[in-house]
């Protein structure tokens, strides 16, 4: 049996990076967070949320509104 994914990926599809940034203008990962994602364990996806949390909160208006919530905890 596989299991599934138990952190959700911040994409939202708008797959653009800013130049000034570094940042991808729809998740505000960067490219090493983005290419490592798949690879990384939970723990550390969230701390990306976390990241991704103060990122938005430094720039409110660097992001599109309609992006997924972050995980909350380890439920599967």
């Amino acid at each position: 049996m596989t299991q599934l994914a138990t952190v959700p990926s911040p994409c939202i599809d708008v797959c653009r990076m800013d130049a000034a940034s570094g940042l991808c203008e729809g998740c505000l990962r960067t490219l090493d967070e983005i290419a490592a994602w798949s690879r990384m364990a939970d723990a550390d996806k969230r701390a990306v949320w976390a990241a991704l949390e103060r990122r938005r909160a430094a720039r409110p208006s660097a992001a599109p509104a309609a992006r997924p919530a972050p995980p909350t905890g380890d439920a599967p």
